[in-house]
């Protein structure tokens, strides 16, 4: 089986681990999954990820987080852009996500950046995801 979208397969096991309620989770790595997950566990939604195995099987061990009453810390995860339909936007129309409380996930010209440090830097680019 082909994978189309291999960020919309990280969120949906990040999401069915959550759901599941397990410590952690493995997901097929690439760089642009490394880089969304360091912006997860810079803003919290996360414990820590770690890049496990060699060569062409290398995987992400995610390790989620919950709350002290085992409310998982992420409670929705939304792949904005898709393959059949990308969403770029300029700095100035990056929206907020639940009115600030969530985080937006951008692909920029300086890298993956939150919305927050996109609108700092003045640069727009394509929503991957939201997070809240």
């Amino acid at each position: 089986m082909v994978m189309t979208d291999p960020v919309a397969d990280m969120l949906t096991r990040i999401r069915n681990a959550l759901g599941a309620k397990h410590e952690s989770v493995d997901v097929p790595a690439s760089k642009l999954k490394s880089e969304i997950l360091r912006l997860m566990k810079s803003e919290g939604y996360i414990k820590n990820y770690k890049v496990v195995g060699e060569g062409e099987k290398k995987t992400i061990r995610v390790f989620l987080k919950y709350t002290r009453d085992g409310k998982p810390a992420i409670k929705a995860l939304k792949r904005v852009s898709r393959p059949g339909r990308r969403v770029y936007v300029g700095f100035g129309e990056i929206p907020p996500v639940m009115s600030g409380y969530g985080v937006s996930v951008l692909s920029t010209s300086q890298g993956v950046l939150t919305d927050r440090e996109a609108r700092t830097k003045r640069v727009g680019g394509e929503i991957l995801c939201s997070i809240w």
